[in-house]
């Protein structure tokens, strides 16, 4: 196997610590280049050759001709492919790897969406939209409803071991306040699986890139939270319907 060599380009986000847990996870080197949303970075010219879309994460694999892969799912499974030759979070038997992959489609084209927009919503909009934060919020819930069935007498998502399909969906169910939904009490199963999952030290490592995790003191501390919000609404240019 290849000795990697990767840059990972990221930042503060639920999309970004999924890649960062994956490569704590595995033991792959890597050099995390924080990328700022706020000086217009992600839209540089530089870094639209590594992701045409202008979105973090992305990374470059050095040690495969530089090359680049962006879309967070698309890195994880990836990483996997190409440095996790014992199938630890991408199993090997056909019907397992399915399984994973098919959780993974649930958060990239479900739960990720639904839940980011119940944030904007909730937190960051310019206005306040009655209809969209319930249809959001209410869609969100469903989906952790989802997971919270798949979670029966079961540790994990998939196999009873953790997979990509824990990593992947965690990194957004973990934050789930920001998005409004202030409590997971009525999902116990996955509740738990959350407290599991962030219990693990490499999943305390991928948390704190590329700056220290801070979700507990939000939680905690209202006005550290209406400062973060306020943070984002400039970095993210959310204070005008433009």
């Amino acid at each position: 196997m290849t000795t990697p060599d990767i840059t990972f380009y990221t930042a503060k986000s639920p999309n970004g610590v999924k890649v960062s847990i994956v490569l704590e996870e595995l033991g792959i080197p890597y050099k995390a280049r924080e990328i700022s949303i706020k000086d217009d970075e992600h839209k540089q010219p530089w870094f639209l050759k590594i992701n045409p879309n202008g979105r973090i994460p992305a990374i470059t694999d050095h040690s495969r001709g530089d090359f680049h892969v962006f879309e967070s799912g698309a890195i994880m499974i990836y990483l996997c492919e190409h440095y996790d030759p014992e199938g630890k979070l991408l199993p090997k038997d056909p019907n397992l790897k399915s399984q994973v992959i098919q959780w993974i489609m649930f958060q990239m084209g479900g739960l990720g969406p639904m839940q980011g927009q119940a944030g904007f919503f909730n937190r960051y909009g310019p206005e306040k939209i009655p209809y969209a934060i319930k249809r959001y919020t209410d869609e969100t819930k469903r989906l952790y409803s989802v997971l919270n069935g798949a979670l029966e007498s079961k540790e994990y998502l998939v196999g009873n071991k953790f997979t990509l399909a824990d990593a992947i969906n965690f990194s957004w169910v973990r934050v789930h306040f920001l998005s409004g939904i202030e409590s997971i009490d009525e999902f116990p199963n996955l509740k738990a699986w959350v407290a599991r999952i962030g219990a693990r030290p490499a999943v305390q490592k991928g948390l704190n890139v590329p700056v220290p995790d801070n979700i507990q003191e939000l939680m905690d501390n209202s006005e550290k939270l209406d400062e973060s919000i306020k943070n984002a609404r400039i970095a993210f240019k959310w204070n005008s319907n433009m």
